[in-house]
């Protein structure tokens, strides 16, 4: 057979080479085109003559099962794929990105899933509107290929169309997470290392504005992290219940931060969003009535919500004085060097 050999521009695809391949995929044909790690073949997952046909180009034993990438986290509910919480904010961590898990479905069925996040692969799936999966481009037990040169070398005369876009970004096969089961468990080790996966933690704290309390918060806790040189992949962050779009920190918040020796001024607000609570595994609220607010938005949050003063809410300081200033950063100093003890004690004492 003939392939046909597209090349492509990595950076801003042109979209009617997408479609056309979009196309292809939905007529069962296979198309090998680029993700931020290796080449792949795509096929369409809900055509078997498909299916079957990328298992003999391949040459794989039919007792392994390709991974289905998407392009959105909605396709999850398509594929009827169950997720813990914690399942959930691990892709929605590393997605998109070169992380594959190993999920169940409703039918307590296996299955590999992907999101990538090269801009080529993203716009074919989501064009195509159908399943798609895409093992590397090789034949089992070979290299997977780093460039469309080396698709072309191996699979020209096999697949229907290989999309040419040069070199892949990352260079390395994704990281296979199964998530099956807590602890979770790494099947193949790949782009993402192990030290990232497995001991990342989201922090984010909540406050009304996002333009002092939470502002203090994140620097404090970020400040300890830095000084003590942690090994773990820490992520700090701050919101508002309110309207706080690129509301900057209060000028007062700027000056107390400025005596404990750090720098908010260039602090830039934003507001509480299921997606940034999705992506959290610890949120702690000023006030009980942030709480409410979140539990409002996302329900399910509940289990990962703290009041940071656990007896009382912390005043809100907004068009105080400098000494109230100072008051709230004393109560959320100590606050958050509670936190920080108690999340990275281990990490303290190696």
């Amino acid at each position: 057979m003939q392939t046909k050999i597209i090349k492509i521009n990595p950076n801003f695809p042109e979209e009617a080479l997408i479609k056309e391949a979009a196309i292809a995929l939905q007529k069962g044909k296979l198309v090998s085109f680029p993700t931020e790690t290796v080449y792949g073949i795509g096929a369409n997952f809900l055509d078997k003559k498909a299916i079957d046909r990328l298992y003999a180009v391949k040459k794989r034993p039919k007792n392994k099962p390709f991974t289905v990438h998407i392009a959105g986290f909605e396709a999850l509910k398509d594929l009827k794929i169950v997720l813990s919480e914690h399942a959930e904010r691990v892709i929605r961590k590393f997605w998109p990105g070169p992380l594959t898990i190993v999920a169940f479905n409703k039918k307590k069925e296996k299955i590999g899933l992907r999101m990538p996040r090269n801009k080529i692969a993203l716009e074919l799936i989501s064009k195509a509107g159908i399943p798609i999966v895409a093992p590397s481009a090789n034949i089992s037990g070979k290299k997977p290929p780093l460039s469309g040169k080396e698709v072309i070398l191996e699979m020209d005369g096999l697949v229907d169309m290989i999309l040419d876009a040069g070199n892949t970004e990352v260079g390395k096969e994704s990281t296979v997470l199964d998530v099956t089961k807590d602890p979770f468990t790494i099947l193949r080790p790949g782009a993402i290392p192990k030290e990232d996966l497995l001991m990342t933690y989201q922090i984010l704290f909540v406050c009304t504005g996002n333009s002092c309390r939470s502002v203090m918060a994140k620097a404090m806790l970020q400040k300890y992290i830095r000084e003590a040189r942690f090994s773990k992949n820490v992520i700090v962050d701050s919101a508002g219940t309110g309207s706080c779009a690129a509301v900057r920190a209060a000028a007062n918040t700027i000056q107390v931060m400025r005596e404990e020796g750090v720098d908010v001024s260039l602090h830039r607000g934003k507001s509480v969003t299921p997606e940034l609570l999705k992506k959290s595994d610890f949120i702690f609220v000023m006030e009980r009535t942030h709480r409410s607010a979140i539990l409002g938005m996302l329900p399910g949050a509940d289990s990962r919500i703290r009041l940071l003063r656990e007896t009382e809410d912390i005043p809100d300081p907004v068009g105080k004085s400098l000494e109230e200033y100072r008051y709230v950063r004393g109560i959320i100093k100590d606050k958050v060097e509670n936190i920080f003890l108690e999340l990275f004690k281990k990490e303290k004492e190696r």
